[in-house]
């Protein structure tokens, strides 16, 4: 089974399998932090999923805030299933449910641009770089498997390098933010507020985070 969770407002997609039905708790655990209405599909190839595990799954993603739901199978019991617990069921062919999750996951871009506030509860995570123009609030979480670019404050929690590389950054023109982590490395943000007026940039030294001034070399 496989589920994509799309956040309208934002534009950011989470494409993830859900192979045991039993133990779900942990799989949406992340998401809960999200407030913004999301949109779920449910991809299933040949599965039978049987009304009590349709319902917890229901349930669950009514706890991260779906708001639209969409079964796609090639199992006539799970569309019937589906349609009997009030869920828009879809039965196509099982390339077509193929072709659709290509299309999906081609629109997952590694480099994301996000243009807004990031406010308290939100989440935006990137495969590539994360820029964002505007503010990171407090109580929002921003993450990337490479660096991490706030032209704004940024007050919040950000995590770069989530594929473990220790060369990534976090850059901002205001950097006040509630944790910093890249890779492994995890710090607390200071409880001082910035006195400089330029941006600053942390990264690692010797397995801890510095903060140092973000220096951009410009060439004639």
């Amino acid at each position: 089974m496989e589920i994509v969770l799309k956040d309208t407002k934002s534009e950011y997609l989470e494409i993830f399998s859900l192979l045991d039905l039993d133990n779900i708790h942990e799989t949406f655990k992340r998401f809960s932090s999200i407030k913004e209405p999301l949109e779920a599909k449910i991809f299933t190839v040949s599965e039978s999923i049987s009304s009590h595990q349709l319902a917890k799954l229901k349930t669950h993603l009514n706890k991260i805030n779906v708001g639209s739901l969409r079964i796609y199978s090639n199992n006539r019991n799970t569309v019937l299933t589906g349609k009997s617990l009030k869920i828009d069921s879809v039965f196509i062919k099982e390339q077509e449910i193929k072709n659709k999750l290509l299309a999906f996951s081609s629109k997952k871009k590694d480099d994301i641009l996000y243009k807004g506030t990031v406010r308290s509860g939100e989440r935006i995570s990137s495969n590539g770089n994360l820029c964002i123009i505007g503010d990171v609030n407090p109580g929002a979480i921003v993450s990337a498997k490479k660096n991490i670019y706030v032209w704004g404050k940024l007050l919040g929690i950000a995590f770069a390098g989530k594929s473990g590389n220790k060369n990534s950054s976090i850059a901002s023109l205001y950097l006040n933010p509630l944790q910093l982590r890249i890779s492994d490395v995890v710090a607390i943000g200071p409880k001082d507020k910035p006195k400089n007026c330029y941006p600053e940039i942390a990264v690692i030294d010797k397995q801890t985070i510095i903060i140092k001034p973000y220096i951009i070399e410009t060439y004639n």
